[in-house]
This record gives C-alpha cells, sequence and structure tokens, in this order.
C-alpha cells in the first residue's frame, strides 16, 4: 500500500515537474541569433524565386510572341536598359528621392496630427459618436477623390501634395489606434488607475503601450494610403517646378506612349514601397510583437 502511494506521490510530483517545465519553455523567449543559412531559406530564397519565375513568365509572354506588340509589352531586357541610362544620367535616385522624401515628411506629418486624434476619438465617447464615422468614411474614399479641391485651394505646389497625403493617411492612422485602444484589456486599466496611472498618466504609461500592436498596424496602412495618394497627387497634377517624381515619370512614360518607361516607374513605385515596409515596418511589428510574447521565433 505504501508503495502505491508513494508511486501515485512520484506521478503526481513528475507531472508537476513535467508541467513547471512546459510553461517555463512557453515563457522562455529564444534571443538566439538565427543561422544565416536559415534566414537566407526562409526569408530571402521565396521572393527571390518568385520574382525569378514572374521574369521568366514576362520574357516567354515576350519570346514566343504571345503578346508580339513591344509597345504594349516590352521585354524585361528593355525596361533594364530604361533603368539603366536613367543611373547612368544621374536621373533615377533624383526620381526616387523626389517622391521618397515628400511620401515620409507627409507621413510624418499625418503621424503627428492621426495620433492625438486617435487618442481624442478612443477616449472621449462624445467625439467618437460625432467622428468616428467620418473618419471610417474617409479611410474608405480613394485617395484620388482629393487631388482635385487639393489643387483648387492650394495650387500646384508641394503643399497640395502633403494636403493630399494628409487627407489619405491621417484616416488610417487614427483609427488604428482606436483600434488598438479598443483592444486594451479592461484589468489594465483597473490596475493602472490602482496605482495611480490616472488621466495623461495612464494614457501614456498604460494605454499606449497596450494599444501598440493595433497603433502599428494603423501606421503600415497609413503609409500604403499616403504612397498611394503622393502617386495620385504627382500622376494627376503634374508641373515642371515640383520636379519629376515617380507618378511624374509614370505620366511622362503614358504620354510618350513609352511602355518600357511606364514599367520602369511601375518596378520603381513598387520597390520603394517593398523596402519602406521591409526597412521600418516590419522590423518595428516584429519587436511590437515578441516584445509581447506573440512572436517567439523570427
Amino acid at each position: 500500500m505504501a508503495s502505491t502511494e508513494t508511486t501515485a506521490k512520484d506521478k503526481d510530483g513528475g507531472d508537476l515537474a513535467g508541467l513547471e517545465a512546459g510553461l517555463d519553455a512557453l515563457e522562455t523567449v529564444q534571443t538566439g541569433r538565427r543561422p544565416l543559412r536559415l534566414t537566407l531559406r526562409e526569408k530571402v530564397l521565396p521572393p527571390v524565386v518568385a520574382a525569378v519565375l514572374v521574369l521568366a513568365v514576362w520574357q516567354a509572354l515576350v519570346s514566343f510572341e504571345i503578346v508580339d506588340d513591344p509597345t504594349k509589352l516590352p521585354s524585361p531586357g528593355a525596361v533594364w536598359h530604361v533603368l539603366r541610362e536613367a543611373w547612368l544620367q544621374g536621373e533615377l535616385l533624383g526620381y526616387i528621392w523626389t517622391s521618397v522624401s515628400r511620401g515620409l515628411l507627409g507621413f510624418f506629418f499625418a503621424l503627428l496630427i492621426g495620433t492625438p486624434l486617435g487618442l481624442l476619438v478612443a477616449r472621449v465617447k462624445v467625439v467618437r459618436a460625432a467622428i468616428g464615422p467620418i473618419l471610417s468614411g474617409l479611410q474608405s474614399l480613394p485617395s484620388v477623390a482629393w487631388v482635385p479641391p487639393a489643387v483648387i485651394w492650394l495650387g500646384l505646389n508641394n503643399s497640395m501634395m502633403y494636403a493630399v497625403i494628409l487627407l489619405g493617411a491621417v484616416p488610417s492612422i487614427a483609427n488604428g489606434l482606436v483600434s488598438g485602444v479598443d483592444q486594451v484589456p479592461p484589468l489594465f486599466l483597473r490596475a493602472g488607475r490602482t496605482l495611480g496611472a490616472t488621466g495623461l498618466k495612464g494614457t501614456w504609461y498604460v494605454v499606449l503601450p497596450a494599444a501598440l500592436p493595433g497603433y502599428v498596424a494603423g501606421l503600415k496602412q497609413g503609409w500604403a494610403f499616403s504612397w498611394r495618394s503622393l502617386m495620385a497627387a504627382e500622376i494627376i497634377a503634374s508641373f515642371p517646378d515640383l520636379g519629376v517624381g515617380l507618378g511624374q515619370l509614370l505620366e511622362n512614360g503614358r504620354n510618350a506612349s513609352d511602355m518600357a518607361m511606364v514599367f520602369e516607374a511601375i518596378l520603381l513605385i513598387l520597390t520603394v514601397g517593398i523596402a519602406i515596409d521591409l526597412l521600418i515596418f516590419s522590423p518595428l511589428e516584429r519587436w511590437v510583437l515578441r516584445s509581447r510574447g506573440l512572436l517567439v521565433k523570427g
């Protein structure tokens, strides 16, 4: 009998020890550096293979004369030639910098406006009832719709470009923060009040940190709206004094019926959008998720 009881206790103790070990393993965040080989295989290889497949299909459409009109579909080599010429003439970086500098500065202004606006809507019921639906409606409004009134109000200048970016990005940033605040567990708010974190202190130390995942998602969407709004403004409101950005380059290719230039502009717009996401927003999102134990690996 004693042997049976001892065996049962040992089994229970072993189960508890195993459970504690499992919980410890779940709570342990792996901070070791990922092997370079694994990173290349999981992160770099898939997009490279996808890009090669797209180029192969593109070249096949031209080589087998499935699309035999170069004015409709130029070859990858023709587009590469246009890119190379723009680089050698020192114009390529100018196209990119004109648009990127406008986009990032406009997004910065949108961040300064959208963040307090989102907090106000999230924390004040009257304000949410008054302008919450308007923000949602503005977020669904195509950015190109703001270009004509912005041109009429401000003229053909950089101020018009920034206005279009703001009108496109602010609703997304504000709504992202509102969504993040709405998902803050009430227990966090009660704990903060118990510790004296009320008012602005509670917003800074409790609400904003807890709402970061939703806020970062809103920032990513806000940047996407900023970039699309800027391209629409550059395409429609072209003017020599504004310089040649990527949107203007796209419009120049259309006016000249130069499909190689059109594809050049499209590839540059796509590349810049991907680069900004990979260099800024994806690392920020991973850091936020990892700091909350939601992304242990990767």
